[in-house]
């Protein structure tokens, strides 16, 4: 885990100051169909700026020019657009892009992005990135990803995590477009963390400790806890 997130993470759980207001944000999965199952897009961020070194998504924050007066969504799907040529070189179109979870970051005094989180699958292009916010690419297996985080050969924050977690469970990109988003609608994930002698824990809606931030409560569990051996994640109770 890296220092940022950490430092990030420790003042959310300690309930140590004010909350930023909410910064609206998209990101876009980018998948294609590889000889053994679907790859997805990853980029790696400068060290230089925020959570720099980390392997997320192509995406960012919602612009003013962003489609103004249109809905949230679709304002969100035109930054994911945008994001996609600016950070990757790849082309795609609002319509193309299944909108399959919504994640709410813990109240905090730094940068809270309230951010949309779409999947495409990829054109035939080649993928070009700016080696300045941007430095690295690669398309990688999501199995192949956790591994990677677990074995601590790359960093993922939480949202990224998840959503490999997902990924990975499909064999094709036709299939993880169509079984990304649940029959009751986009996962929506309002974050909240706490402590726990195995590291820091993530908890969402269904967790037994979601409501009090306490993880040591019995019960159900959605959440992903960050212990130095890696990230663990357990939907079982997931609603």
């Amino acid at each position: 885990m890296s220092e940022e997130i950490g430092k990030f993470s420790d003042r959310i759980a300690g309930g140590k100051g004010d909350a930023a207001a909410m910064v609206p944000a998209a990101t876009v999965v980018l998948l294609r169909d590889g000889a053994d199952g679907p790859e997805t897009l990853m980029l790696r961020k400068s060290s230089k700026i925020a959570f720099g070194g980390m392997w997320v998504f192509p995406g960012g924050r919602v612009d003013d020019e962003d489609a103004p007066g249109a809905s949230d969504e679709e304002r969100a799907r035109t930054a994911a657009v945008r994001e996609a040529a600016e950070e990757a070189s790849v082309c795609l179109s609002p319509a193309s892009l299944v909108w399959f979870s919504h994640w709410t970051p813990p109240p905090v005094e730094i940068r809270r992005y309230s951010t949309w989180f779409f999947a495409a699958r990829a054109p035939e292009t080649e993928v070009c990135i700016d080696q300045g916010e941007i430095t690295d690419s690669r398309w990688i297996r999501p199995l192949d990803a956790l591994e990677q985080q677990r074995s601590k050969q790359i960093e993922l924050v939480p949202p990224t995590f998840v959503t490999l977690h997902y990924l990975a469970m499909h064999e094709s990109v036709g299939s993880a477009l169509a079984g990304l988003v649940p029959a009751e609608g986009p996962r929506r994930y309002v974050t909240q963390i706490a402590k726990s002698d195995d590291g820091l824990v993530v908890m969402w809606e269904g967790d037994a400790g979601y409501p009090s931030r306490d993880a040591s409560v019995a019960g159900p569990r959605h959440r992903l806890v960050m212990s130095k051996r890696g990230f663990s994640f357990d939907d079982s109770g997931a609603v």
